[in-house]
Parts: structure tokens; sequence; C-alpha cells
């Protein structure tokens, strides 16, 4: 079984003092590729650097809307450069997040827009954030919609008609751990057989959102559950996890252009 950590911030100071064990956890877990996501300049720039240290490590660079209070054309211009690197696959993550409202939202508006638009020429596929943006940020990716743009939605947690519109739009759908959690994962579970298989990865979105049963035993997320999250997907689709794994694992290479025998002996 070969799985593909989609998003996760393995640039997270929680991590600062065990990231190699936790690499080596994430490998013995059959965990052989992640992609290690930028919120800002700064996270970015961490990321990249440990991309470039780890073979099967991918960064993305972007600025989290939260954090778009912050960002400026010279930030974008620098997050630019970055993706220069051969280890950056994506951009993001940028969206709009109305739920703690940490940043304006003109602000966020206003980033997000010229985000899409640095992702659209550079070719990068775009990893997206939404929460309780009322309708405004599918508003937003339809407006601006272009059939070779490609992206994924990052822990999907909208209803059906969210869900329904992101596919047509041509996106991809990220499931976090909160699949396997009871009450929190119902509407989840209930949806998750509507996503085509070719359109589903699995994330963790370490350190936070850790699965059950290790959120019991682990106040931290790591790459190497994520194998949970894939585990309770194939007996929600009721589907080989071998199998589906493989499907799962080819979804994330084609969406961020990563070689398919990453990992391979």
């Amino acid at each position: 079984m070969k799985i593909f950590d989609s998003h996760c911030h393995l640039d997270d100071r929680t991590f600062r003092g065990d990231r190699t064990e936790v690499l080596e956890k994430m490998a013995a877990a059959g965990v052989l590729g992640a992609m290690t996501v930028g919120i800002t300049r700064s996270s970015s720039e961490k990321g990249v650097k440990l991309a470039k240290a780890h073979p099967n490590l991918f960064a993305s660079v972007g600025v989290h809307p939260h954090d778009a209070k912050s960002c400026s054309e010279s930030t974008l211009s620098y997050l630019k450069e970055l993706a220069g690197n051969p280890k950056v696959r994506a951009w993001g993550e940028t969206g709009l997040d109305f739920n703690r409202m940490f940043s304006p939202q003109e602000i966020q508006e206003k980033w997000f827009l010229r985000q899409i638009e640095m992702a659209d020429g550079l070719d990068l596929p775009l990893i997206f954030h939404e929460r309780d943006s009322g309708g405004r940020f599918l508003s937003i990716l339809k407006e601006t919609h272009h059939p070779k743009r490609r992206g994924v939605v990052h822990c999907f947690s909208g209803n059906k008609a969210e869900l329904e519109e992101y596919l047509a739009l041509g996106y991809h759908i990220g499931i976090t751990g909160i699949l396997t959690v009871k009450k929190r994962g119902e509407d989840l579970r209930s949806l998750v057989p509507i996503i085509p298989e070719e359109r589903i990865l699995v994330e963790t979105d370490a350190p936070y959102l850790t699965p059950t049963p290790e959120r019991n035993h682990h106040r931290r997320n790591e790459p190497a559950f994520v194998k949970t999250t894939l585990l309770k997907l194939a007996e929600v689709l009721g589907k080989d996890p071998v199998l589906l794994s493989e499907v799962v694992w080819e979804n994330t290479c084609r969406l961020f252009d990563v070689d398919p025998l990453l990992g391979s002996s």
C-alpha cells in the first residue's frame, strides 16, 4: 500500500524536535509521499527547504486567508520566485475563511483573486481553503473559472450542493481525519460516495485534525496517520483498501505532477 499525504504542515514548530522521527514513522506506515503546504511567506520558504532535503516531500507556496492581511505584491513576487524550484508542485493554501475573520473579507478576496492569477500564470494546481464563506468562495471560483485550472478543495466539510459544484468545476476533494470521527464525520461519510474515485485525495492537515483512534492517544497529527483515513475511506466506500490506495496515489501524483513511481524500490 502506497499513500500520499496530500496536505500537511511539516514546517510547523510542533515538529521541530522530532521531524526526523516523524518522517521515519511516515515511511514505515507506507506514506511514501507528502505535500507540505505553505500558509505564509515564511512557512512557504521553510516548506520548500524541507522538500529540497527529502526526495519524498513536495511543497506548495501561498498565503492562507487568515494571513491575507499580511500579504502584498512583494510577498507574491517572492512566492513566485520560490515556485521556480522543481519541488514546488502547487500554489496554496489560499481561499476564504469567514469563520474567525482574522483578515477582513475584502482583503481575503483581494489576495485570493491575485493568488488564483499567480497559480494560473505558473500553471500550478491550487490548494483551496474554504470555511463559512456563505457561497462567496464558490462564486469566485465560477467567475474566474477556466477548464485548464486544476485544484483540490482541502479538508472538504461542505454540503452536497457545494460538493457537486466543486466536482462540476473539475476539482479534486481532500478528505481528512474528520471522516473517522463518529459525530463530526457523520455528514462527510454520507457524502464521500458521491465523489468519483478519480477525484479523491487523502490528507492529514498535520499537526491538526488527528483521526480516530490516534486522537485518543496523540495531541498532534502527523503524516503516518493518513493511513487511518484511507482505511476508513475504503470502509465507507466498500472498497478494497489496497486497490483504493492505488487509485488515490495516482490521483495525487497526477494532480501535483509527481512521478507515480516515487518511493518504488
